[in-house]
């Protein structure tokens, strides 16, 4: 296995800021980040789903690439998603990014659409070639967009056989339970079980064995305690603390999505826009408007960062 200490914590998702007119915004994008590492993530993670890579080019994906690792230059670990139906595209963005100076790469299992995806053998035989293809490690994202089915036997296949492979993301349906039987049947080659979708499980996700997590930018700095005083076996404080933020966090995966972080940005400052690319469209103002005031409730660092 790779020999990196385990990395633990909280690695949220960087939104991609865009202008009004649709164009990238390079401004507000480097102070997505700099707002990010002042909320003490322990790492970021870019070009992620939440982070609308769907609606990028490849040249703005290459921009982004650079951006961002220039502008946190090493202040945080970087994981750069590079999922591709493509085997061969796939091997390319995550040879890129570690060339760029990513610390770690984070992809979905290959799928097109809802029906054109890769069986068990064609899976191991798509992250084995990304694991041949760079020497850092790899987080595989099991989420429901892709469709395919990774079995505990299949990702303890990889986490054995393929020297990279070593953490996985679970944001399936009952992930607290997937993530136990990961642990259970994998043993130390699963040297990082996180859980995703926002942390909306988070509490249970920390009792199945997940020892880091990774929400969006919205409030990884209320977020980060919970890890933090669970991991050091205060179990209460870590409770105490979620059921605050639990609204917040709830409000945002069910009725907001990606778009809950811009408009918490914009409204700190953080961004010029929270422009969203079609078929996205914004917020509806009533939906914005209770996120806001439960944001303010709790107050994260992305509500005043930039006032």
């Amino acid at each position: 296995m790779n020999s990196q200490a385990p990395w633990t914590g909280i690695y949220p998702i960087a939104p991609t800021a865009f202008a009004d007119n649709g164009d990238l915004d390079l401004q507000s994008n480097r102070r997505v980040l700099d707002c990010m590492i002042d909320q003490g993530v322990s790492g970021i993670c870019i070009l992620a789903n939440y982070s609308e890579q769907f609606a990028l080019t490849d040249a703005e994906r290459e921009t982004m690439l650079t951006l961002s690792t220039e502008q946190i230059a090493g202040r945080v670990p970087i994981i750069v998603t590079t999922s591709h139906y493509s085997t061969r595209i796939a091997v390319e963005r995550a040879k890129r990014a570690e060339q760029a100076g990513a610390n770690m790469v984070m992809m979905m299992p290959p799928y097109h659409g809802t029906a054109i995806k890769a069986d068990d053998a064609g899976v191991f035989e798509h992250f084995a070639a990304i694991n041949d293809a760079v020497s850092i490690p790899i987080m595989i994202q099991d989420a429901p967009l892709s469709g395919v089915n990774l079995s505990i036997p299949l990702l303890v296949k990889m986490a054995n056989e393929l020297d990279n492979v070593s953490y996985f993301k679970i944001e399936m349906p009952g992930t607290a339970h997937k993530l136990r039987a990961l642990i259970e049947a994998g043993g130390s080659a699963i040297k990082g079980p996180y859980d995703g979708e926002e942390s909306i499980t988070l509490m249970a996700d920390l009792d199945a064995g997940a020892t880091g997590t990774m929400s969006s930018a919205l409030l990884p700095d209320l977020i980060k305690p919970v890890v933090e005083d669970f991991l050091k076996g205060d179990r209460a404080a870590a409770e105490a603390q979620y059921n605050k933020i639990l609204p917040l966090i709830n409000y945002e995966n069910r009725q907001c999505n990606l778009r809950a972080t811009k408009s918490v940005m914009l409204e700190g400052g953080v961004i010029a826009s929270d422009a969203v690319r079609h078929p996205f469209t914004p917020l509806p103002e009533p939906t914005r408007a209770g996120l806001l005031k439960l944001a303010r409730e709790v107050n994260p660092v992305a509500l005043t960062w930039g006032l």
